[in-house]
């Protein structure tokens, strides 16, 4: 019988303020007002929310990407929120420094076009694409996957992951949580992974975030009953710009040191005034979350991890002069640095309904291709191979059947994962579909099974139960154990 570990209290900006939303304030000091957008609190700390470019998938789903501001605050998270999941996770310099680049193919990618062809089935089934060998005696690929066709040997391929819901949002946090919502819906329900990687694990470097999305937020990429602490940050930017930048990683040209200074030693004399409340030693938490929240601005390690401008031009164009290709690049200047778990979904959308072919060849493929493969080989050329894991996956997999379009649809039943380094054995495929891709037909393997392989290889206990503000047990994933072939 399980038993539910003992919780005590901890006393947040929520309790002494439960009229806005759970922002730790460290910002610009105003009258204490309205900004019409959102209650100020009492020390009337300025805070904005933008509204930022949504992405829609063809069920009209929208994928809405927001940021707050505040001087410190951005990609939804404050920087104090982030020192607090530092401080909480128990960051420590002794652990490996495993980190995660997760690639997500929103939208669901054709299966049978890129890891799974099946030259033998129908003409209606197979489609238009021939397989190739890749370096590895006895697998074969898309044809148009040359580049990765050439490291075959770094990479593994799951050919039998599955599930059993075709809608979008619904597949979409099966995937990125390991738990199946029983309604549609356009926000978070279970904590994503890589919010269960910041609460759980930390950053690799308590300086940096724990948690990053590339370019941009991810829809259902947030922290759920985890708290806001745990949501990741987002540059907002697309790094293939060549005016990129991350935004509030600079103090505000009217703001210098001194005056930051100033203004966490008046939050200071502020916290005592509620100090007579803290039993339990929760305020000196809070302090140090302020505190890291602020060293996190007043150092450049941050805005140097984020300079891709820094990087060579040679190694830019290696991997693809795209929103792709260079967030790739960002992703592992930022694993080198210290984040723990990064999520990009760049390259455009997956769900190919119609003209999947030319979709796939023209413009999908290439980018992923040379993105992906140049990423495995330069983490294998800088010695980060076996503590860095590359995983790439969409919601589902395409229908076997083409349809009238020339595209293809939603289909759970069967779908392919990608896979690289991480200290996970590489150079096969594993799992069969049957002749026409449809289902497994050998070792089928859950979305639980493909998260808590992620989760091995991190050191995340996949099996822990958080709780939520209810105390209700939410394990970490509903069902699923590492994939044996790999680890």
């Amino acid at each position: 019988m399980m038993r539910r570990a003992s919780r005590k209290p901890i006393l947040t900006n929520r309790h002494l303020f439960p009229d806005i939303s759970p922002i730790i304030y460290v910002t610009l000091l105003l009258p204490a007002g309205h900004n019409g957008r959102q209650p100020v609190p009492p020390w009337g700390a300025a805070m904005l929310e933008l509204s930022a470019a949504s992405v829609r998938a063809c069920d009209g789903v929208s994928r809405r990407n927001f940021l707050r501001i505040g001087s410190l605050a951005f990609g939804g998270v404050s920087l104090a929120h982030w020192a607090a999941a530092q401080a909480a996770a128990g960051t420590s310099s002794e652990r490996p420094r495993k980190a995660v680049i997760q690639i997500w193919q929103a939208g669901g990618p054709s299966h049978l076009d890129m890891y799974d062809l099946k030259p033998s089935a129908p003409a209606e089934y197979r489609g238009e694409f021939r397989p190739i060998p890749t370096n590895v005696d006895g697998i074969v690929i898309s044809e148009h996957l040359p580049m990765q066709a050439q490291v075959m040997d770094k990479l593994a391929i799951v050919r039998s992951a599955f599930h059993t819901n075709a809608g979008h949002g619904m597949g979409s946090q099966w995937m990125l949580t390991g738990w199946q919502p029983t309604i549609e819906v356009n926000t978070n329900i279970f904590p994503a992974c890589g919010s269960v990687v910041s609460r759980m694990q930390g950053a690799n470097d308590p300086e940096l975030p724990a948690y990053v999305n590339l370019p941009n937020s991810l829809g259902l990429g947030k922290a759920a009953y985890l708290g806001a602490s745990y949501n990741p940050f987002a540059p907002e930017s697309d790094p293939n710009n060549d005016g990129f930048q991350v935004r509030n990683l600079r103090l505000p040209g009217r703001v210098d040191l001194a005056r930051l200074e100033n203004r966490r030693s008046l939050m200071g004399k502020l916290d005592n005034v509620r100090r007579d409340l803290d039993t339990q030693g929760d305020m000196r938490e809070i302090d140090k979350f302020y505190t890291q929240g602020l060293d996190m601005v007043t150092n450049d390690k941050a805005l140097k991890a984020f300079d891709i401008q820094a990087e060579d031009a040679a190694l830019r164009e290696r991997y693809g002069r795209n929103d792709l290709g260079q967030s790739c690049l960002l992703a592992r200047r930022l694993v080198e640095a210290g984040v723990t778990y990064i999520t990009i979904q760049a390259g455009g959308g997956w769900d190919t309904h119609g003209d999947n072919f030319k979709q796939l060849k023209d413009n999908l493929l290439p980018k992923y291709d040379r993105a992906v493969a140049t990423l495995v080989s330069d983490l294998a050329e800088r010695g980060l191979a076996d503590d860095v894991l590359v995983i790439a996956f969409g919601e589902f997999g395409r229908t076997p059947r083409i349809n009238g379009g020339a595209g293809r649809d939603h289909w759970p039943g069967a779908m392919s994962v990608l896979m690289a380094g991480g200290g996970l054995k590489m150079g096969q495929a594993i799992g069969e579909t049957d002749s026409k891709a449809e289902y497994p037909i050998s070792k089928p393997y859950t979305p639980g099974c493909v998260l808590s392989t992620m989760y091995h290889v991190l050191g995340v206990d996949y099996r822990h139960v958080f709780y939520d503000a209810a105390n209700r047990p939410h394990p970490v994933l509903s069902e699923g154990t590492p994939i044996a072939e790999l680890v």
